[in-house]
């Protein structure tokens, strides 16, 4: 008798081909332990308000009036809500075409796509046209989305940095392209190296491969570094000479926990490089409410702006994304929420300003106990997380542990993973899921956990740590660059 179509043998490839490491062998072991009854930290994933944070007042405050439009005729709602957030909610609700209920424009709803745009052009100082800004059930969408766009076969490469968000390696495999990847030098925290480029885009040509766009993660995943403007200057150049878009994931622009860098958008680096660069190179950047202080990843809210992409192309886009008929609305309004949020004179805006200013000083004094706990545990090197929500600590594993682990059937940092879930309960994502270099181990954790059980879960980490290479080190040296 012949399979049938969605027996394992008949489905799609590339349906088996991507891997998701995020939400993976980790992951699952995670959830068994949790149902049977062991306390889990789940670290794997950057998912704020899992981990404790509240969300912000202000925007909820509007969503719920939006969600219950009936609230607005209620004589008393002057008593539950400032006046700021019911004249927002009747705004957004005049943006509809029948409330939360209706689909909107399969582009987004366009007095957010307006909002988005007036924040691009407010951040940058460059004006931009909501007619080229969609709007996203999360960034993770819109970058499929484009992905999907770019991608013809698998002889159609795409730049991504190693160690990479697996989204991005995942899609690559769905959509059936291949991976081109770059190495970012740990020694330099991080740093991305031109030369690494222009040799990653060789090989891939002498291979055979069309590459055709590049993507930068900005501040990074998993490894939380903020790049320069010199560094975007460089990889713009980069950019034009090769004929590759930039896709810019820029989802963590304000999470940032140092001042030496702070974030600045590749669409303003490259407005100020000026032509030809500003007027040829093609740009597609993304932004999310998943991230930042209001860390709603469950709203599912993203966005694309394209610079200098063909209006034919657009109409394209927007085709597809009509497949899907809207994205989330309530999603949208969080988006406008977000990029214009209650300014000084408004009612909410210092209740505003104190939640999300707490939220950012919290996040930066826990990436820097993170960073000093991994530090003074055996055998762990961890560059200082400038920005994000992740720490990616060097694991510098023992040969005999190596070997444990070879027998078992696991990949080192794998092993090292379940072993810490195990003992500890902390949940967290082995390196090899994001790529690394080969023989060189590492895990990311998020920087998420409440600020006060920080120093507790650090304590657990390094008794875990300090136990496990006591075991295994037999004094033959370790694993590391």
């Amino acid at each position: 008798m012949p399979p049938k179509p969605l027996d394992l043998v008949s489905i799609n490839e590339n349906v088996k081909k991507a891997q998701y490491a995020v939400r993976g062998e980790l992951y699952l072991r995670a959830t068994e332990l949790q149902k049977e009854g062991k306390k889990i930290i789940f670290t794997n994933v950057g998912n704020p308000h899992a981990l404790g944070q509240k969300p912000l007042t202000f925007p909820r405050q509007v969503v719920a009036l939006c969600q219950a439009p009936f609230l607005l005729d209620d004589p008393n709602v002057g008593l539950l809500f400032p006046a700021d957030a019911i004249a927002r909610a009747k705004q957004y609700l005049s943006f509809t075409s029948g409330g939360l209920g209706a689909y909107s424009d399969s582009r987004g709803i366009p007095g957010v796509r307006k909002e988005v745009a007036e924040f691009i052009q407010r951040r940058d100082g460059y004006p931009s046209d909501p007619e080229f800004v969609f709007l996203t059930d999360g960034a993770s969408k819109a970058v499929m989305q484009i992905l999907n766009t770019i991608i013809r076969g698998e002889g159609d490469g795409i730049m991504v940095p190693v160690p990479q968000y697996p989204l991005y390696s995942a899609t690559i495999a769905l959509l059936g392209g291949t991976l081109v990847p770059y190495y970012l030098e740990e020694t330099a925290n991080w740093g991305l190296d031109t030369n690494e480029l222009r040799k990653s885009v060789s090989e891939a040509r002498y291979k055979g491969l069309n590459v055709k766009a590049m993507v930068i993660i900005n501040p990074g995943n998993p490894t939380g570094q903020c790049l320069s403007q010199e560094n975007l200057r460089e990889v713009l150049q980069f950019c034009y000479e090769e004929n590759l878009v930039l896709l810019g994931d820029e989802v963590y622009q304000t999470n940032i926990y140092q001042d030496e860098r702070p974030f600045i958008s590749s669409k303003k680096v490259l407005m100020d490089m000026g032509p030809p660069l500003s007027k040829e190179v093609q740009l597609v950047s993304f932004h999310s409410v998943s991230k930042g202080y209001f860390g709603e990843c469950g709203q599912r809210g993203g966005y694309f702006e394209m610079t200098n992409i063909p209006p034919e192309t657009v109409d394209e886009i927007y085709k597809v994304a009509s497949i899907s008929l809207s994205p989330n609305v309530p999603a949208q309004i969080f988006m406008g929420l977000m990029l214009n949020q209650p300014k000084p004179g408004d009612i909410s805006y210092d209740q505003f300003a104190r939640e999300s200013k707490g939220i950012l000083e919290s996040l930066r004094r826990r990436a820097r106990i993170m960073t000093d706990g991994f530090n003074s545990c055996r055998n762990v090197v961890c560059n200082f997380t400038e920005g994000a929500m992740y720490s990616f600590p060097q694991i510098r594993l023992p040969p005999k542990a190596l070997e444990i682990a070879q027998q078992a059937g696991k990949a080192a940092d794998v092993y090292y993973c379940l072993k810490l879930l195990e003992a500890t309960g902390i949940s967290t994502v082995p390196g090899s899921g994001f790529g690394q270099k080969e023989g060189v181990f590492h895990l990311r954790t998020t920087i998420l956990p409440a600020e006060e059980e920080m120093p507790a879960i650090m304590d657990s980490f390094k008794k875990f740590n300090d136990d496990f290479m006591e075991q295994y080190d037999d004094h033959r040296g370790y694993s590391r660059l």
